[in-house]
């Protein structure tokens, strides 16, 4: 009984703190971490307008299912859900899952037995309780949430798991209908919680991009956020190599030098980094150098450019569409993509509604049109039609 009464009084604590910590109630979480700078309308010219409706628009990073919104409905909090989505003429989005955050985070060195802020989001947010301990059950339990946001949608979401699911999506949206693919994506092997057998489990509930690292080292190895910097240990050199073996992408964003390193000498498929900047544009630990950028692009793989400040060093589209200028002069268009890490709990520009402004400026800097069908998704299609299993 006394055990009981200490857990109950725990789990009371764990309310009352998660409350006070995202403002009162989880969904006014989601309004004061994910900010917008701009708010809709956004105008473009009538040539960038004519330009975007034509593409096929891909974002390889959103944290949109961490909070506590129906993403299926229209909403003036955070930055994006599937109206707003199908709003801006998105066409894919991945959509990743994040399972573990330290308090006080920041972007130089986070220790990992520091105490986890996602475990009161959870609390607070009423996620099943074998999610409050447990990593793994976090994830299985955020990839069920997207299935359910699909299964509701009337046919507005269909999840991408194999090439086959890709191509009957793309066919059944050439009809011009009204609709997202979404895929999904790990944030941190943290996940795997030291197993790599759970690599298949994490496959099985639909996964298919795996970035090993987020904001503090773990099992795989180092961080570019963490404390101790290290390459890959033995355990994460298994979970890539049975990962490619099940055809998921590897995402080395938030890797340390070592370990972005040891998963290039490594790796035998196309690597991604999701969301990040350039240090050619923006300085920062979290940034891609130029031999990075050099290396990705080598092996077949995309970078997805960030639109937050800590990326882009701006706060605005321009600053946005100077880093994709430099990284193209680089490594060519052909390796470039659109990472916005919305409702990553970072300010953006715009939300995910106003992408065509995108559009607009990399016309206004002097993109081709065909140069800019790339960037804005035409790499991010060919790399999944290339890289996801065949069925």
């Amino acid at each position: 009984m006394r055990l009981r009464a200490y857990a109950g009084i725990a789990l009371a604590l764990s309310v009352v703190a998660a409350a006070v910590l995202f403002g009162v109630v989880p969904r006014e979480a989601a309004r004061r971490n994910n900010p917008v700078a701009g708010l809709p309308p956004y105008p473009v010219s009538a040539a960038a307008s004519e330009l975007h409706a034509s593409l096929f628009v891909a974002d390889l990073h959103a944290d949109s299912l961490l909070w506590d919104r129906d993403l299926l409905v229209h909403d003036s909090i955070g930055q994006l859900d599937i109206p707003r989505l199908i709003q801006g003429n998105v066409g894919l989005q991945v959509f990743s899952a994040v399972t573990r955050v330290p308090f006080n985070r920041n972007l130089k060195k986070n220790s990992a037995d520091s105490a986890d802020i996602i475990t009161l989001l959870a609390v607070a947010e009423r996620w099943p309780i074998r999610t409050w301990t447990s990593l793994k059950q976090r994830a299985l339990y955020l990839a069920d949430k997207l299935q359910l946001f699909a299964d509701r949608s009337d046919g507005q979401l269909l999840l991408i798991r194999s090439q086959a699911d890709l191509e009957r999506y793309l066919s059944v949206r050439a009809g011009k209908h009204a609709m997202v693919a979404g895929l999904l994506a790990l944030e941190g092997a943290q996940v795997l919680e030291g197993d790599v057998q759970n690599v298949d489990a994490m496959h099985a509930a639909g996964y298919r991009m795996l970035g090993l690292v987020h904001l503090y080292d773990n099992e795989t190895g180092g961080s570019a956020h963490g404390e101790q910097q290290q390459g890959l240990t033995p355990f994460g050199r298994a979970v890539v190599e049975r990962a490619e073996a099940l055809h998921m992408l590897i995402d080395v964003a938030h890797a340390s030098p070592a370990m972005f390193d040891d998963v290039l000498a490594l790796a035998t498929r196309p690597l991604v980094s999701s969301h990040t900047g350039v240090r050619g544009t923006c300085e920062g630990s979290r940034n891609l150098t130029d031999a990075q950028l050099r290396a990705i692009a080598a092996t077949g793989g995309v970078v997805g450019i960030g639109y937050w400040p800590n990326a882009s060093c701006g706060e605005d589209v321009e600053a946005i569409i100077r880093s994709i200028r430099y990284a193209a002069e680089l490594v060519g268009v052909e390796h470039l993509a659109l990472g916005s890490d919305f409702d990553g709990t970072v300010q953006t520009p715009f939300d995910t509604a106003g992408v065509a402004q995108i559009t607009a400026g990399l016309l206004a800097d002097g993109f081709t049109q065909a140069d800019i069908a790339k960037i804005m998704g035409g790499n991010v299609l060919r790399l999944l039609q290339g890289s996801l299993p065949p069925a």
